[in-house]
């Protein structure tokens, strides 16, 4: 079993998460670290893929409106409450210094510490 000692928060802010190719809305994020995140989606996402993705943000962590980069499948199981529904876990594996710290910001202003 993997013992992970990366902190983790709920991601309290509805968020969608887009293929940059398509546009195609992927999920919404739901969890936050500084290497990955959580999704929701309505797709089964094939595991070990790389996807390159954007977030629109907010004016309240960035200046610029979307934050482009590459993040890797890990792990997609269905959602146990919506059984239209997938969890799909993803690490980033691309993304420039400036913009991570952007998604730094995001995690400390929208992950929820767990009590």
């Amino acid at each position: 079993m993997e013992n992970r000692r990366i902190e983790r928060r709920t991601f309290t802010y509805y968020m969608q998460v887009l293929d940059a190719s398509t546009s195609k809305l992927l999920g919404h994020m739901s969890d936050i670290s500084d290497e990955g995140f959580k999704m929701d989606s309505q797709y089964a996402i094939p595991l070990g893929k790389d996807f390159r993705m954007y977030i629109n943000l907010s004016k309240e962590v960035a200046d610029k409106t979307m934050l482009i980069f590459s993040a890797r499948s890990r792990w997609c199981k269905p959602d146990p409450f919506n059984p239209n529904s997938y969890i799909v876990g993803f690490q980033i594996v691309n993304m420039p210094q400036a913009d991570h710290a952007i998604f730094h910001r995001m995690f400390e202003k929208y992950g929820a510490k767990s009590k």
